[in-house]
């Protein structure tokens, strides 16, 4: 890549066949330098083998790679020197001690960094002397980004970072994130949240069967996807939601048990469900409203059956 080049990688008409299956299929993208850049899709849309096939690690059958200006497949000694991978799984000893570990990895390079002090901003830095095996889920996460940072990579791999984690530590995961990115690290990331993608990335493609089905920013994708804002409410269950369906500005309704959920444009939705159930003298609970969000685009894109 040189000085001039804005592009990081570089994926043109990539395609991998396996013998019952079309993994990927024509896919093209481009990820600019100090972006984080996501990728989502349902199990099975080919994010796996698309980001393998950018990494180097699998042989595409057709299409253009380019990772920092090198070819994955003729270049991969060196480009592994530049960038960084953390593992959706990762097996490592569970008697091994973190700084043993990074030891270890900081031997597989020319060039690697204090991990010391990569330790203290992972919030690690007592940790050096524990077992693996003996940190928590978020703790062993943060060694494994640790572990993928240790090279100082230019470009950074983060599959499936917060998957089991709790909610406060998958908030700390979206703080290192974008401390990485501040450092002036590229970072592309795969993951099955939703709200994940739209907190961290500055671009999101969504994958479905071997294509990429949508890209754009979280917001364009949202605006582009045109659906109506919602207000929840609970409502007891003699409630008559037909006193909803007539207001001008909702499109539908819809019941569950004591949750009522109605679909609208902004304008004018929240002001006249709460006037319509003032006006009938209609006791109702924990209303809230929800803007669509990218889920709703994910949904939308590919379908609600589960996949396997």
């Amino acid at each position: 890549m040189t000085s001039s080049d804005p592009f990081v990688v570089q994926v043109s008409e990539l395609r991998k066949q396996y013998p019952d299956v079309t993994a990927v299929n024509g896919v093209s993208f481009d990820i600019g330098a100090g972006e984080i850049f996501g990728m989502v899709g349902p199990n099975g849309a080919g994010k796996t083998t698309t980001i393998e096939c950018i990494e180097g690690l699998r042989q595409p059958d057709a299409g253009r790679v380019r990772v920092l200006g090198l070819d994955p497949q003729a270049d991969g000694y060196a480009l592994r020197e530049r960038i960084g991978i953390q593992f959706q799984t990762s097996d490592l000893p569970a008697r091994i001690k973190v700084g043993e570990a990074l030891d270890l990895f900081a031997s597989f390079y020319r060039r690697s960094v204090d991990w010391r002090p990569l330790l203290d901003r992972m919030g690690l830095g007592d940790r050096a002397n524990a077992y693996l095996a003996k940190l928590s889920g978020g703790q062993r996460q943060r060694v494994f980004i640790a572990l993928a940072l240790i090279n100082d990579p230019e470009l950074v791999f983060l599959d499936e970072l917060t998957t089991g984690l709790d909610p406060q530590s998958r908030r700390s995961m979206w703080e290192l994130v974008r401390d990485v990115r501040e450092r002036g690290k590229t970072v592309f990331l795969t993951t099955h949240y939703m709200e994940e993608a739209e907190r961290l990335c500055d671009r999101v493609a969504i994958m479905d069967h071997g294509k990429i089905v949508a890209l754009d920013t979280p917001e364009r994708l949202i605006a582009q996807l045109n659906a109506e804002n919602r207000v929840v409410l609970q409502a007891e269950r003699s409630f008559d939601e037909a006193t909803l369906r007539r207001l001008p500005a909702v499109v539908r309704v819809e019941r569950i048990g004591e949750r009522v959920i109605v679909y609208g444009p902004k304008e004018g939705l929240l002001s006249g469900v709460i006037n319509a159930l003032e006006a009938g003298e209609i006791p109702f609970r924990d209303l809230r409203t929800e803007q669509p969000n990218l889920e709703d685009v994910f949904l939308a894109l590919t379908g609600k059956e589960m996949r396997d």
